[in-house]
């Protein structure tokens, strides 16, 4: 069996890549399947994209794309599956999955772990916006094999167009990544967040709420992201995210943060902040948007916070409590490994391509 990984962004660069299908290569090698991994934006590229400035490079670092998906195309045949990870191409119409499904026939695998159809523009993106082509989703699920959707909410839409939508969870791998447990017995308690900077807006509404907390209690709230925020955060300690030093990071989080807004782009998200928490053994205080309420039960891996005095009064328990942290993070903890692991989910990763 022969499969083509079509990505966005260079391998182990992108948390939705690394744990979408990066992480199962092993388990795929094991079971004596070939696989290549393409990507659209290369190494170069990638390291200037969120920089500003570097107008030229990032035109030409696109084109430069667009032409490897060109060259692609003649090698695409000896396939037997082609997996398309979010899109082919991150602006204009889906040619390359057109010809890829109706002029060389290949089975399309297509995946996604986000409402990518609707239009998420910020200041950032705003140009690119607008020749995003974010209706093509529904097309490619059409001419798609089977999709792989992360969570109900994506699989119900592709429905629409595919009957062959299943769902595929967003996964951790607790054996040979997230292996750490974290210590709830130190003497300082560390309130942490992990995600990039396009994401960072979610946590304003909590500021208050960490206000009100620190002029009671003595805690770090740890920020792990690519770029500090332009807010201020009462007790802030930024870490900038590295690859090699992730886990470490997040390992020595004691209460694990997962804000969100109610609205359709949130209801795509599968709950990926909540999954690295609990499976480090970290509760996690989420919103009750998605899947959050799936992944976390009140008072048994976390809790679901409806309020700012949800938050607030969940906070301050935990902060004092070291003991109902540990309880609360053994059962995060055994509850990914059960439900939301690479162990757990292999088999049902590998039937994508059967």
């Amino acid at each position: 069996m022969k499969i083509l990984f079509i990505c966005p962004y260079p391998p182990s660069s992108a948390p939705s890549q690394r744990f979408r299908f990066e992480q199962y290569f092993t388990f795929l090698c094991e079971n004596n399947y070939y696989f290549e991994q393409h990507s659209f934006i290369d190494d170069f590229s990638w390291k200037i994209l969120y920089k500003k400035g570097y107008k030229f490079q990032k035109i030409s670092g696109v084109l430069r794309g667009f032409f490897r998906r060109f060259l692609l195309l003649f090698s695409v045949s000896k396939f037997d599956f082609v997996f398309i990870h979010r899109e082919a191409t991150p602006i204009g119409p889906p040619i390359f999955e057109w010809v890829v499904a109706k002029i060389l026939r290949k089975k399309i695998i297509y995946d996604f772990d986000d409402a990518i159809w609707i239009p998420n523009t910020s200041t950032n993106n705003k140009i690119v916006a607008s020749i995003k082509f974010h209706h093509k989703v529904k097309y490619i699920c059409s001419w798609a094999y089977k999709v792989s959707a992360g969570n109900q909410f994506l699989q119900t839409y592709a429905q629409q167009f595919c009957k062959n939508a299943v769902f595929n969870p967003t996964t951790i791998d607790t054996i040979n990544v997230h292996n750490l447990t974290s210590n709830h017995f130190t003497n300082k308690v560390i309130i942490g967040w992990t995600g990039t900077h396009s994401t960072l807006f979610y946590l304003q509404p909590l500021v208050p709420v960490i206000e009100k907390l620190a002029l009671k209690f003595n805690f770090e709230f740890r920020l792990i992201s690519n770029q500090a925020p332009d807010f201020e955060i009462p007790n802030l300690n930024f870490v900038k995210w590295n690859l090699d030093s992730e886990i470490e990071d997040l390992s020595q989080i004691q209460i694990g943060l997962m804000p969100l807004e109610e609205d359709a782009w949130a209801k795509g998200k599968c709950g990926f902040k909540a999954l690295q928490y609990m499976a480090l053994g970290t509760p996690a205080l989420v919103s009750p948007v998605g899947v959050n309420s799936i992944i976390v039960q009140n008072d048994y891996n976390g809790f679901v916070c409806n309020t700012p005095e949800d938050w607030y009064k969940h906070l301050s328990d935990l902060i004092q409590n070291a003991e109902k942290r540990n309880t609360l993070g053994s059962n995060a903890k055994l509850f990914i490994e059960n439900n939301y692991s690479v162990n757990a989910n292999k088999i049902n990763f590998l039937s994508l391509f059967s």
